[in-house]
């Protein structure tokens, strides 16, 4: 089904059930199923050590003003310029991986960080990049999902075929915390979202600090614009990253997550549930700590004209609720809703053609002159700074 969803308040479409959506619906649900089973479930010890951290992590957090002004929790990182470089291949292209020693530490002494920390692999940040240097163009800084991280997954999740080889712009793929060759254990992303909440709070701040660092080096490119686009996990990095970066031309929220804390509410067995507001996991005190990694508590810089969003009518990994309470924060931005579950943004023409519609200009695509030969499988010029 690819019907054009029209409905005089964009953040409630009407839904029109079809075998293909309940289709999509199932599929999520069978993921989920997996994502939630016995085996992962915390023992009683874990919920006394995390409620503990959470605990000590909301005092410290008060006491240093920070639940007061999330915003203050969060600096900006030094301008990254000069970043290791080397070649890579995926999906019938070359691109140049760059990396450097991430840097992050978190403002005060908070639980968790010496376990965050002691992830070696986590601490060089690194990013694929696939560019042209023959002229300024605009680039677009891509933050995958959760669980992915790989330059494989990463270039077909953003269909970098058509931003790159068609519409001319750049491209430089983020590899988040503790996913990808950062991840310090055999599955992506383990680390990041799992029982131990203080991860997702270290994990969130890095990630925030990294991904600033590699705007920074972007504009050291000299592109003509600069946007970023981001799906799942990296929507609600995008939406983040909205809250710091006043100059960018595009922040492109997909399928996004915005509260952990709900959704960890709206996804755990009842038994899970009842037990972690037993020990104040699921409750008023972590959403105080997570409120200074929340983009819903923080205003938003990024200009308005800027702001999109697109979401799945049937996604149940990510409940379009929390894509509803982004579209509030953010002021009532341009907001593309298709039919289809958490991952039918691939293929849901609804989602492509609000993709590529703001890829194109005025908001970050310049148009590539017709005269200007390109061969059919280029292979990037050497990054400026490149030995």
């Amino acid at each position: 089904m690819r019907q054009q969803v029209a409905d005089p308040d964009p953040a409630n479409p009407r839904i029109r059930i079809t075998p293909s959506l309940l289709g999509q619906v199932a599929m999520d649900e069978s993921v989920m199923a997996l994502a939630i089973g016995p085996n992962r479930f915390p023992n009683r010890s874990d919920y006394e050590r995390v409620g503990a951290e959470l605990a000590l992590a909301e005092q410290r957090l008060d006491d240093a003003g920070f639940l007061r002004d999330p915003s203050s929790f969060h600096t900006a990182p030094p301008r990254l310029q000069h970043p290791a470089t080397s070649d890579g291949w995926a999906l019938g292209h070359t691109y140049t991986r760059i990396s450097w020693p991430s840097g992050y530490e978190p403002p005060l002494d908070l639980p968790g960080w010496n376990r965050w920390h002691g992830f070696e692999a986590n601490r060089t940040a690194s990013a694929w990049v696939m560019a042209r240097t023959d002229r300024p163009r605009p680039w677009l800084v891509c933050i995958h999902g959760f669980g992915t991280g790989a330059p494989f997954t990463d270039q077909f999740a953003f269909h970098v075929k058509r931003l790159h080889d068609e519409l001319g712009i750049n491209i430089a793929g983020i590899v988040l915390p503790a996913h990808g060759s950062r991840r310090p254990s055999p599955i992506s992303g383990e680390q990041f979202l799992n029982f131990d909440l203080m991860h997702a709070v270290h994990g969130l701040s890095q990630a925030l600090w990294d991904i600033r660092s590699l705007l920074s080096w972007v504009r050291f490119q000299d592109p003509t614009r600069v946007g970023v686009i981001g799906v799942s996990l990296g929507g609600y990095m995008t939406a983040l990253t909205a809250a710091f970066e006043s100059e960018l031309d595009l922040t492109l929220a997909g399928i996004p997550v915005v509260d952990f804390v709900e959704m960890f509410r709206h996804h755990s067995p009842r038994h899970v549930h009842m037990r972690a507001l037993e020990h104040h996991i699921l409750d008023e005190t972590a959403e105080a700590v997570m409120s200074v990694v929340s983009p819903l508590r923080m205003p938003v810089a990024a200009p308005q004209d800027a702001r999109a969003i697109f979401a799945g009518m049937g996604d149940r990994l990510a409940p379009p609720a929390q894509a509803r309470r982004l579209y509030h924060h953010w002021d009532d931005p341009d907001m593309c809703w298709y039919p289809g579950n958490h991952v039918g943004y691939l293929w849901a023409g609804e989602g492509l053609d609000f993709r590529g519609r703001h890829a194109r200009e005025p908001r970050l695509h310049e148009l590539i002159p017709q005269s200007h030969p390109r061969p059919a499988n280029p292979r990037p010029a050497p990054l400026p700074g490149e030995p």
